[in-house]
């Protein structure tokens, strides 16, 4: 059986537009459908900052496998465990915060990627296959070709680093985490500040130098959007499920109460 959800990630590794929505208080089997009829190709489902459990992540990742939407999930940075349990119940992909240097990129292939390439343990019943993998070489050769292991750039020091994080063999994307770059850079809610685009410039450099795909996330103005998938973001958090439902619920009461006012009038 093919591996549930690979047209999504050659998607992402074609180098084209992807659109990610972020799972922060969503926990429902509807997430990937609810997705997929907005138009997004993958979930990120955040272990870092929301409250979510292991076992509601397996959920919301099986519930995703037969929909074409990538379960992607991100991990605390020093919470690789979970990475791999996210992996061993139906995750396509494993994003890890504040990743500074190669040495750092290279533990997260060792921890997500089956030997030769790294030393994840065998285990699970591989739910990307259906729970009827093939035999197990190939089913981990499969994996190991397949799930994305994604390093967030989110200092000065990672942005200096990029070159190198993006030449490790079994990395696939470089996501800036442009909120935390940003605060760390001490120019906080400033997307559009001549360090960050020297960052997203300096990163998208060493994508395409090493074959990468450049991940965006925190940047939601058209303005600035534009301008970074310009210079090469492809891999994009469109935004959260908290930060998208106040958007369109504010939006319905102000068009509601100003059509009572107008009535009222």
């Amino acid at each position: 059986m093919p591996l549930l959800g690979s047209e999504v990630l050659k998607t992402i590794r074609s180098g084209r537009l992807t659109l990610g929505l972020g799972v922060h208080h969503l926990r429902g089997a509807a997430t990937p459908l609810i997705a997929k009829a907005a138009g997004f190709d993958w979930l990120f489902i955040d272990a870092e900052h929301g409250v979510i459990t292991p076992h509601e992540i397996a959920q919301i990742c099986l519930a995703a496998l037969s929909t074409g939407i990538a379960p992607i999930v991100r991990v605390c940075a020093g919470a690789l465990d979970e990475g791999t349990r996210a992996l061993d119940n139906g995750a396509l992909g494993i994003v890890v915060p504040h990743v500074d240097t190669a040495a750092r990129a290279q533990e997260l292939v060792a921890a997500f990627r089956y030997p030769p390439l790294g030393h994840r343990s065998a285990g699970g019943p591989h739910a990307q296959f259906g729970y009827r993998p093939p035999p197990q070489v190939q089913a981990q050769a499969s994996l190991n070709e397949q799930i994305l292991v994604v390093p967030m750039i989110e200092t000065p020091q990672a942005v200096e680093n990029a070159d190198a994080i993006a030449a490790v063999k079994g990395i696939d994307a470089l996501l800036i985490g442009t909120n935390d770059l940003m605060n760390e850079m001490g120019i906080t809610a400033n997307p559009g500040h001549e360090k960050v685009q020297a960052a997203y410039a300096k990163v998208a450099q060493a994508c395409r130098r090493h074959g990468k795909v450049l991940g965006m996330g925190g940047i939601y103005d058209q303005e600035w959007a534009s301008r970074y998938i310009g210079m090469g973001a492809r891999f994009v958090l469109g935004g959260s499920d908290h930060m998208l439902l106040l958007d369109a619920a504010t939006k319905r009461g102000e068009f509601l109460r100003g059509v009572a006012a107008a009535a009222a009038a």
